[in-house]
């Protein structure tokens, strides 16, 4: 909160003429009641000035009273390693196979039918977000979790964008503040009495607490150059398997790097994240290595710098 008291201007009149701080007074009144008198200077300034401390103070006053990283990280690092149970994914599981296209093309992405969701799938999808949301996290294994979280955020991010259908991109969706793309800072779910946020569940919770990059490769953000949406619901009993799985399809698809002509292109992952994947070109070839085809694994062995970074932020709709 410091930094962002706004005090406000006093207003005066001198010989019953409008004075500057007449000005602020006008700015801030309805439309159809204020003055159509020219804006001057002090005010064009003021203005700016207004707007410029609302765009910093904004997202600071949002999160008043949120969690801090430190705080989520550790209320959910517990969990029981002994555990049986077993988050029911079975909604989830027909939702994907409803409204889910598998990749049929070279870019290898797998696509949402948002419109056919919007119209008949929705009831579903809320109840079992809303089930998700009643399960004790701090009861199940650590693969369990992962899972779980992996689900919650996947099925939070498809709710979110076809509530809001039709959009370009998931960037068009402003939740948190009208200054801010996407909808990742709004807080969208509650776990255990805790509000969370998009971001909550993946920067610090998931990254945090597995340090595990192929992470990059389970969540999805419903767009073009993100890692696919898989065409099933994560679970402990397969994880492994399964984040392999999403490993391999990303880094074999143009999406992950491309080779043009005599250059590298790479998804722009391995840059914001870099750290994730090793924090050097190095760690990140490797990482790409292991999991490429042997043609492209040859390929990526010889490369000593990458040419460029790329994410398409469009959306990944079957339209």
């Amino acid at each position: 909160m410091s930094g962002c008291l706004v005090e406000a201007a006093p207003v005066s009149c001198i010989d019953g003429k409008p004075t500057e701080d007449d000005d602020v007074m006008n700015l801030f009144l309805p439309s159809r009641t204020r003055d159509h008198r020219p804006a001057s200077p002090h005010l064009v300034r003021l203005a700016a000035k207004v707007t410029l401390a609302l765009l910093v103070c904004l997202p600071l006053l949002a999160g008043a009273g949120a969690a801090s990283a430190k705080e989520l990280r550790e209320r959910f690092a517990v969990f029981d390693a002994g555990s049986q149970e077993r988050v029911d994914h079975s909604a989830w599981n027909r939702l994907l196979k409803t409204y889910l296209r598998e990749s049929r093309g070279k870019d290898g992405l797998n696509r949402v039918n948002y419109a056919a969701l919007k119209a008949g799938g929705m009831e579903e999808l809320k109840e079992y977000l809303s089930y998700l949301q009643s399960v004790d996290v701090a009861r199940l294994s650590r693969p369990e979790q992962f899972a779980f979280w992996t689900n919650l955020y996947n099925a939070k991010t498809m709710e979110i964008v076809a509530g809001n259908y039709p959009v370009r991109s998931i960037r068009d969706i402003r939740l948190s503040s009208m200054f801010i793309p996407g909808p990742w800072k709004a807080k969208v779910v509650q776990v255990a009495g805790v509000k969370l946020s998009l971001d909550d569940i993946e920067h610090d919770i998931m990254r945090p607490i597995w340090r595990d990059p192929r992470i990059h490769y389970a969540v999805n953000c419903a767009a073009y150059g993100c890692p696919n949406l898989l065409t099933r619901a994560y679970t402990g009993e397969a994880l492994e398997e399964m984040l392999e799985e999403a490993a391999r399809a990303y880094i074999n698809s143009p999406r992950g790097i491309d080779f043009k002509g005599s250059g590298v292109v790479v998804s722009s992952l391995y840059d914001w994240y870099a750290e994730d994947f090793g924090g050097s070109l190095e760690s990140i070839r490797a990482h790409l290595g292991k999991y490429a085809e042997p043609a492209l694994a040859e390929k990526i062995a010889g490369v000593t710098s990458f040419d460029q970074y790329r994410y398409n932020w469009v959306l990944n709709d079957m339209q």
